[in-house]
């Protein structure tokens, strides 16, 4: 058979046979597919309208909060101040919430009534609004024989922790058909971790009915709202209102744990046969209020039936669409079988003369179009094209001009990789001839330079300084540089070491120059501290100067290197140039250095060796002299140390009758605590990590903080001050002390303030 005729069987029967299987699993699938779509719908709308609620909660939470946390400022104005002012915070909050029942805050009779000592009892303040919508006062005394055990205050004043009390059903007429269905949100006021009371609003749930009848995902779908504990807070069926569902669907509540997985927070959804025998889908998504351990749940209901029926409309739509796209694609593969076959014959014909060798631009194919046909003929183009540059760069190379550049068709191009790679070996030959030629010729002048500086050495090593102007002489001439220096270190006086110029060489004329470098002074003291090579091409202006008979000029190049021996460096030699010096004369300059550092090591050490047995004899005389004068230093040194223990043990006996004693405490010259003793903390409650930062007017009491200031001030100017004064502890409580402050100063310099004091609170 032909291409065209193949494509056409081949294409058409496959296609059946998809469309055959795909009909099957559209079949089974499509139900499947429907439902797990309405069920990531269900959830989304779940989510989207417990957050919507979740929002309304945490609103009513968050004012119940704030009302909370005013609370906790009553102790800053009198019991009756507060209260007014509390109360009419409360009142507004109830005439600007409509939905609120009732707005009240309890407190510990303990914290509000002095002469109230038990633990238990406490005030209700508030306001109630009644069924005519007027808002009333409520003042009462509860719980005044002991907590309620079984109560939510006392859940709350145990746990103290705010939370949302399960929801149940009220009648203000007492009337069953009048009773809606209502919450507490409440939250703990605390000083510090002591609970001191609660404050607390009664909030109407009706408006979540509005929010729960309004979500129908669905035909037939319904949703309700369920409470910590299972009872129904929103529900299309009214009668369901205030009623827990572990009651009314008892079954279905133990088979999927809904309760417990309310209480938990969890999302969560499940399938189940309804009373009709019919599949019903669930979906629970929390509700969770931070700060709140009660979270709610939204639960949405589809019916599976709605869900299929919309599948299987899909379904017969799919089929018809897919007979027809049959008959479409029959005409399609016809057309384009015969539009692949024609260029596929030219592309033919052509790569049967590229079988043969023939090489030739007269092979390229034209073919127009824009699709794989048109790329096939491009790519064989291109191949031609690269055929012929090769067959033209292989005929250079082989004339020997191997400098010849060969573009690559793409990074795939093996051929052309292979023809530069060849290039690129016999340019690498002819470079690696020329590096060992000239590595050689490098090599030479070492070893030659090495062997003149060895000779140098041997020469004039008993005098030093013909030996280091020899030296520079002859580096500056071979390294062909302009001017050099050679530093020797000079180490007699222990006390100062210092590097001198003992030989400095230019154009020819020696420089007699006194100069003297510190260690780690400029370049060459750096080089001498650092222990290693410097090498600048980038020269400070002022640094040095180059004279000829042209003039004076900054050297374009500056070469220093240490003169070590082992680890030490006896000197340094300094060489400036015109020219920049290359890596391998540093290199023969770091040799020859190692060579001077050896010799100068050897003459020094004669030299000393001479100096040492002049000094020895003389020292031995100085000895017996000093052995004698030791002898009676060391006598009255034992006695002097045997009375410096005996007053630092006094002194050591009176600072822990100080500490024992008196309230101390050292400040910096910011009035900064910095350290504190055992009596000190105590008295103020604190430790001393916590203390420690802290400044002084934080001690102090509110009425004497500006007879601190002044206090502060004469300490500052170097007096001392002792004053009967009143502070304050952690807790804010007053202390009266009698107090003395000192400014301390170490070598004459005012370093920090000293604070004793003696607590005489209890003293009338």
């Amino acid at each position: 058979m032909k291409i065209n005729i193949k494509m056409l069987v081949y294409i058409l029967s496959t296609s059946m046979l998809i469309f055959i299987a795909s009909i099957g699993y559209i079949t089974s699938k499509s139900s499947k597919l429907a439902l797990e779509d309405a069920k990531e719908i269900a959830n989304k709308n779940a989510h989207e309208f417990a957050n919507l609620i979740k929002s309304e909660l945490a609103s009513d939470f968050e004012i119940v909060k704030t009302l909370a946390q005013a609370g906790q400022a009553y102790q800053k104005l009198s019991w009756e101040e507060w209260n007014t002012i509390f109360l009419e915070q409360q009142l507004h909050i109830i005439n600007e919430n409509p939905h609120y029942l009732a707005v009240a805050t309890s407190w510990e009779l303990s914290q509000v009534d002095p002469e109230w000592s038990k633990p238990f009892g406490r005030y209700l303040n508030g306001w109630v609004r009644n069924q005519e919508g007027n808002v009333n006062q409520v003042e009462t005394r509860l719980n005044t024989d002991g907590d309620d055990l079984s109560g939510n205050y006392f859940a709350m004043k145990s746990s103290g922790k705010s939370m949302i009390v399960d929801p149940t059903l009220w009648s203000p007429t007492g009337k069953a058909e009048d009773a809606y269905i209502n919450t507490n949100i409440s939250v703990p006021i605390k000083l510090g971790n002591t609970f001191i009371g609660l404050a607390g609003v009664d909030v109407d749930l009706q408006r979540f009915k509005n929010i729960v009848v309004k979500i129908h995902p669905f035909d037939m779908s319904y949703a309700f709202l369920l409470s910590h504990d299972g009872t129904f807070v929103a529900h299309p069926n009214s009668e369901l209102m205030g009623k827990l569902i572990g009651d009314e669907f008892p079954e279905l509540n133990a088979t999927y744990q809904i309760v417990e997985n309310v209480q938990e927070g969890k999302n969560f959804s499940f399938t189940n046969k309804n009373e009709y025998g019919q599949k019903d889908f669930y979906v629970f998504a929390p509700l969770k209020i931070d700060q709140i351990d009660t979270p709610w749940s939204l639960a949405i209901v589809v019916p599976n039936r709605i869900i299929t029926t919309k599948a299987k409309s899909i379904l017969l739509m799919a089929l018809l669409v897919s007979f027809l796209g049959l008959i479409l694609l029959t005409v399609v593969v016809w057309l384009i079988s015969q539009n692949i076959t024609q260029p596929i014959i030219k592309v033919t014909d052509t790569l049967k003369e590229l079988a043969k060798g023939k090489i030739d631009s007269s092979l390229k194919v034209n073919i127009n179009s824009k699709d794989e046909a048109g790329d096939m003929a491009l790519a064989l183009n291109t191949s031609i094209n690269g055929l012929n540059m090769k067959t033209n760069f292989a005929n250079q190379i082989g004339s020997g001009n191997i400098n010849e550049e060969l573009e690559l068709l793409s990074d795939e191009d093996s051929l052309g990789q292979s023809l530069l790679s060849m290039r690129n070996s016999l340019l690498k030959a002819k470079s690696d001839e020329e590096k060992r030629a000239l590595e050689d010729k490098k090599r030479r002048w070492v070893n030659e330079g090495l062997a003149k500086f060895a000779d140098i050495l041997r020469r004039n090593n008993d005098n030093i300084d013909i030996l280091a102007n020899d030296i520079i002489k002859n580096l500056v001439y071979y390294l062909d540089a302009n001017q050099g220096g050679l530093f020797l270190l000079n180490d007699e006086d222990k006390n100062e070491i210092y590097y001198d110029l003992i030989s400095a060489f230019a154009y020819d004329r020696e420089k007699h120059i006194t100069r003297r470098i510190e260690l780690g002074e400029g370049l060459v003291g750096t080089c001498a501290a650092e222990k290693s090579t410097i090498y600048l091409t980038e020269i400070p202006e002022d640094y040095i100067q180059i004279t000829s008979g042209l003039g004076e000029s900054n050297p374009k190049s500056l070469l220093i290197v240490p003169l070590r021996t082992e680890n030490e460096i006896l000197g340094i030699v300094e060489l400036a140039s015109f020219n920049k010096i290359k890596k391998h004369e540093i290199e023969f300059a770091e040799q020859v250095a190692e060579s001077i550092a050896a010799t100068l090591k050897s003459v020094q050490i004669n030299t000393k060796t001479s100096q040492l047995l002049e000094q020895s004899q003389q020292q031995a005389e100085e000895m017996a002299a000093q052995e004698e004068e030791m002898r009676q230093n060391m006598e009255e040194l034992q006695a002097t140390q045997e009375e410096s223990t005996r007053k630092s043990d006094e002194i050591a006996g009176i600072l822990t009758g100080i500490d024992q004693f008196l309230l101390k405490a050292e400040f910096d010259l910011n009035a900064s605590l910095i350290m504190a003793n055992e009596l000190f903390l105590s008295k103020f409650r604190y430790s001393l990590n916590v203390a420690r930062g802290k400044e002084i007017e934080e001690f102090v009491a509110n009425k004497d903080v500006a007879k601190f200031q002044k206090i502060l001030n004469t300490v500052m100017n170097g007096k001392s001050h002792q004053e009967i004064a009143y502070l304050k502890d952690k807790n804010e409580n007053e202390l009266k002390l009698i107090t003395s402050f000192t400014p301390v100063f170490i070598n004459e310099r005012f370093d920090k303030i000293l604070f004793l004091g003696i607590d005489i609170s209890d003293y009338k």
